[in-house]
Parts: C-alpha cells; structure tokens; sequence
C-alpha cells in the first residue's frame, strides 16, 4: 500500500473514530492507531522564513527519542477543527506564517484554554502579531494580516515595531541562565547552557509571562546590554503554554540545553509534571552496548559492508581483517557476538579452540554471505554450528556448489520472528549460491523463488549451545545499502546476543 493510500485510511479511521467520541468524549480506546501510554503531540509547520523542512523533522525526532511521545505533524494547518485536535495533548508551533482562519483558530483556542498544552518555537512569536509576513529566508512578501489577539496573550512575549523595535543581534555564542529553578522543566537542571544561535531581544512581553531563562545581550555585538528573555510560561485558561526563543535551525536545535529544555517543557505542557532526565529522555537503565567483533579477510568486498551497522547505537565493533588476527586469543571476556565476513580455510588448532570455546559459551554468532564456505574441512563448525556448506568443490557424488551474480531478488520472511519482525518483504540485485548443503533442522527465516538459488537465504542454526544466525545476502552495494537488509543483520546480532525477545514478532 502507498503512502497516499495509507494516509488517506489513517486520515479516514481517525475521522470516523473523532466523530463517534467527539471532542468530549475521546479516549485512548477510540484511536488504536496511538502508541499506548505516550503523549499525543501534533507539531503545526509548513510555514515559516526559516527552514521549517530541517527544522520540523528533527523536532519530531527529538520527541520520539525521549521515548516518552507519539508524534504527528501537519503542515496545513488551515482548516484544522476542534475535532482533529481532540485527539492530541500538546501542540507544538514551528510555524511563521498566514494567519489560519478563525475555525482554526477558535479550535486551537479552547484546545488551550481547556487544559491541553502548547510550545511556541523561535519565530512562532512573530507570527500573527500584524506584522509583515515574512517568506523563506526573511525576505517580505508585503503582505499583512490584522494580529491575532488571543495568540498574542497565549504566547505571552512577540514582535513589535517599537518603541523598542524586536530584532536580535548577529548569530553568536551566549550564555542561557535559568532564573527559576523550582519550575518543573527546569529543576534538577544545570545553573545555564551556552548555544550558539540568534538571541531575540525587546520583545512586547505580557505580565502574565513567567521567565525561566533569559541570556545577556552584549552591546559588543549588537545587543540591548540587557539580560534578554529566552524561555518563558503562559498560563492561558486552564492550559499550559511554553515560548522559546531558541531553535534558529537544526545546528541550534541540536544543542543540549536546547533538546533538554523543550522535550520537558513539551512533556510539562502536556500533563504538568516533567519524568524526562536532565538530558531530555526517559530515566530507564542503561545497557551497555553490545561488543562486536566482525571478521573479514580472504574475500573482496566493498567498503559499503561497514555502513551496514550504521545507526545501531547498542553495537559496537571492531574489525578483525583475518582469522588469525581474530582467533589468537580467548575471545570470551572482550565479544558478546562475533560477525563472519571472511572466507577462510586454514586455522591452527588454538584458533580453532578459541573459536569453539566462544560458540559453546553461549555467544552470538552472525554468518554473512561468503563466510558459509569457511573451514570446509571442520565438520563441527558447518555441521553443527553454522547449518550449512558451501561446497568449493565436488564432494563424492555431490556437485560442487554454485554462485551467480546480479540477481533480481524478491525476498519474503517465511517465519515469524524477531529477526524479520521489521523488513517485510525485500526487493534488490545480489548473488546467489546454489547446491549448498543446508541442515534439515534449520529454521529458514526468508527465502526466494529465484531458480539460481536454492531458495534459503536466511536460517537459524539448530546449535543448541548459542544462537547462530546465516544471512546470505551481502555481497555487494545493493544490498549493504538496503534499509531493511540493515535492519536484518543489526536485528540478527540483537537476538544471537539475547536483545530481542521472541515476543518481538511480525504484525
């Protein structure tokens, strides 16, 4: 199903669920399509003189990381009715723009006033104030709008013409120093932060503002000589509402004290209280990452098999260019999974019983592409461990095995697993091996109808001692720079090392 498709039937479940509750009457229970337990954010953007396109996604992003929201975003908010809103908790305002009708903004009024929540973002203050409209890169567009009032008093502090005119200074590097340090977002933080970013000075502020952090404005650069409100709170009705001048763009968003103070302001707004760490993420304990060794050597490959564990911020590795290199030593107490990207015959008897003594003590062990030819002479390693040869040459009446480059592969999971719970079916140009002996008592995770290939592509090893995984695709660019062949190998390595649970399954 495409995207529009699929959007149009969420758009479509939602509506007809809104109109059953209705905005008194919403529960979880009505919109399954929520994560269970998150706060329901929806970010207004699509309009704004700065680069709201980088902006908006990484915002999104900051929330979802924190683990503690479900987020949403709509970039035309022109037409949004107290029905849509109901849904959602916390609104979050990237957004300088056209004003958006007085529906809308009669909905997004009592969505505040009736105790939900909301965050202006940098340059959402100026907007709605009977100022110029401003397009992309602050240039004009000589159009103005009559100011939008109630936003003015739930924002708390905008842009004015003077006396004293708002601006800011040239972008630079300043000190935020928080003034209240009992509020809930700011508790248990830091004294202050330094960022680099544009540091708004004499704005129109209302006396309902409370200021929680302010910066001082250097008159060597510019500024008012005055410490500067930065981050300040609106009671407006019954609900909550956050401004912060920082966020110019993502380089500025990508701050500390930035991610920090707006994932907790957004959690406060929405429900009062703030769960979120000082860093801005859910307080849960720590694993350590798993220790990887990945082995290569014997074997060309392209450099494009390292990206393969890009992202995967609980693996880290080190690289082995050989067997020897690999096996010299007792490998127990430094790996948690060992990664197979080499093809190797020769290996010397301690090497051997170190590779062994690792397998039998219940470590993971992932096998790639090539590597199911190795050690063609070790019955215990192909036999009993990896679940399948590659034969180099004929073995009795058996024919040796062979391969084929550049085939279009339409790859599907054939077991519902933790492994293949994230990559549905794959579509992409590899090698295939055909011939190859392969254990009776494997489990096949994906497999293919590609007549030059045995039909296998992926299969847990029957080894009871560890958990052994085989993945034969990865031979070349297309298939180490498929997302979803990624998200394979990373998830292999996850189970072999016992991270993923059997629960974690195909929906």
């Amino acid at each position: 199903m495409n995207r529009t498709r699929l959007g149009a039937l969420i758009f479509l479940v939602i509506s007809a669920a809104l109109a059953l509750a209705g905005p008194e009457g919403f529960t979880q229970e009505s919109l399954p399509l929520f994560q269970a337990g998150k706060i329901r954010v929806l970010i207004f953007s699509g309009r704004n003189n700065h680069d709201w396109r980088t902006t908006t996604p990484f915002l999104k992003k900051v929330l979802v990381d924190s683990g503690r929201f479900d987020v949403r975003v709509e970039e035309e908010p022109v037409g949004v009715t107290e029905a849509t809103l109901a849904a959602y908790e916390v609104l979050v305002l990237d957004y300088d723009g056209p004003r958006w009708g007085d529906a809308t903004e009669k909905a997004v009024e009592n969505f505040v006033k009736q105790g939900k929540g909301l965050i202006a973002i940098h340059a959402a203050n100026y907007a709605f104030t009977g100022l110029e409209v401003l397009g992309d890169h602050h240039r004009p567009t000589g159009i103005r709008q009559p100011p939008w009032p109630e936003y003015l008093k739930m924002i708390g502090g905008w842009w004015t013409e003077g006396p004293p005119k708002t601006a800011h200074a040239p972008r630079h590097c300043f000190t935020v120093k928080f003034v209240d340090r009992e509020h809930p977002v700011t508790r248990g933080l830091e004294d202050s932060f330094r960022v680099s970013d544009e540091l708004y000075h004499s704005p129109r502020m209302s006396p309902d503002a409370h200021v929680l952090a302010t910066a001082f404005d250097d008159p060597a650069n510019g500024g008012t000589g005055k410490d500067e409100p930065i981050i300040w709170t609106v009671n407006y009705g019954k609900g909550r509402v956050l401004y912060t001048a920082l966020g110019h763009d993502v380089a500025a968003m990508q701050e500390s004290g930035f991610v920090s103070t707006f994932a907790r302001a957004t959690e406060w707004a929405a429900s009062g209280t703030v769960t979120l760490s000082p860093a801005g993420i859910l307080p849960t304990p720590v694993r350590p990452p798993l220790r990887l060794l990945v082995v290569t050597g014997g074997h060309e490959y392209p450099t494009t098999f390292y990206t393969v564990f890009e992202g995967a911020e609980d693996l880290r590795w080190e690289h082995a260019v050989s067997n020897h290199e690999a096996f010299k030593n007792d490998l127990r107490k430094n790996y948690d999974v060992l990664v197979l990207y080499d093809f190797s015959q020769e290996i010397t008897e301690t090497e051997k019983a170190n590779l062994r003594s690792f397998v039998e003590a219940g470590k993971g062990v992932v096998v790639l592409h090539h590597a199911i030819a190795d050690y063609q002479d070790w019955e215990w390693w192909y036999k009993e461990v990896v679940g399948g040869k590659y034969l180099l040459k004929p073995e009795g009446s058996t024919p040796a095995s062979t391969y084929l480059h550049d085939q279009e592969l339409c790859i599907r999971p054939t077991l519902n697993h933790p492994i293949t719970a994230r990559i549905g079916t794959m579509h992409f140009r590899d090698e295939t091996y055909k011939g190859m002996w392969i254990s009776p008592d494997a489990r096949v995770l994906l497999r293919t109808d590609n007549p030059t290939s045995d039909g296998p592509l992926a299969w847990i090893s029957p080894y009871a001692k560890s958990r052994v995984v085989y993945i034969e695709l990865g031979h070349g660019e297309a298939a180490h720079l498929y997302p979803a062949y990624r998200d394979l190998v990373q998830d292999a390595i996850r189970w072999t090392a016992g991270r993923l649970s059997e629960e974690r399954k195909q929906r």
